[in-house]
């Protein structure tokens, strides 16, 4: 096992965003430690980047992090590694009212969107807030700036991510931390995404979208984002064009009103 160099961890790498940024960095030279519930699309994964860049390497983790334990055991087995960029890119949604909801599916949603994510940002702050050219990036969504109909609860999932990893990068560049945070926002994209959103075993996303990206697309513009100096990557869903920016939320760091430091 090479731990000697660098590494790039990314979650929900069997398929789609993840799948497809794996590639993407892995044409950059990058070291990858794959992180997915399915091991035979893993070993997929691994096969086809090795195929191409044989002196890479390429770690394979098949564990649900939706389970908080299965998260902290997993970060701790990664200690020996020495981690560049951590991408919390594992997720999916839920289209129905609020009131139709499958419960069992959105505890599910929220351990996966929210706590999973929570904890791996945090324990590779911890880690690496002082080391220099080190980027975590957050994959939230258009729906994580937009509130959109039918798919409310995972809207407030992404506007989690969004306004933590906003806020995180504030609160880094305040510190004058190395780590960067970022968010990268996609609007339509067309993966497993539409199938497990909507529970059903086929999804026409020509049907469904006027416009929609491929996760090869939404790949290239992470690493836009990676090569910037901004904290989020966005695509509008109105006019779908991608941005780069500085943090959207309002943020009151000199705010009067904010408690007092003792």
């Amino acid at each position: 096992m090479n731990t000697q160099g660098r590494y790039t961890v990314i979650t929900g790498a069997s398929s789609g965003i993840g799948y497809a940024t794996a590639k993407a960095f892995a044409k950059r030279k990058k070291n990858i430690i794959l992180v997915a519930r399915r091991q035979s699309n893993l070993n997929e994964l691994k096969r086809g980047i090795l195929q191409e860049n044989p002196d890479l390497d390429i770690v394979i983790k098949a564990v649900d992090i939706s389970v908080n334990q299965n998260a902290h055991q997993l970060y701790r087995e990664l200690n020996p590694y020495q981690i560049e960029t951590w991408i919390n890119n594992a997720g999916f949604g839920s289209y129905d009212s609020v009131y139709g909801q499958d419960l069992e599916k959105i505890e599910a949603l929220l351990r996966l969107n929210v706590e999973a994510l929570t904890i791996f940002s945090s324990l590779y702050v911890r880690d690496y807030r002082d080391v220099d050219g080190t980027q975590l990036i957050n994959i939230s969504s258009a729906g994580g700036y937009t509130i959109v109909p039918t798919a409310v609860i995972y809207c407030a999932t992404k506007f989690f991510v969004s306004a933590f990893t906003e806020g995180l990068a504030h609160e880094l560049k305040a510190a004058n931390a190395k780590l960067q945070a970022k968010v990268l926002a996609p609007a339509a994209t067309k993966t497993e995404f539409g199938k497990v959103a909507n529970n059903t075993s086929e999804y026409d996303y020509d049907k469904n979208f006027s416009a929609y990206h491929t996760g090869d697309e939404i790949a290239n513009f992470l690493l836009k984002l990676y090569d910037s100096n901004m904290t989020v990557g966005r695509v509008d869903r109105e006019a779908f064009e991608y941005k780069l920016s500085e943090p959207l939320f309002d943020y009151a760091g000199n705010s009067k009103n904010n408690q007092k430091s003792s």
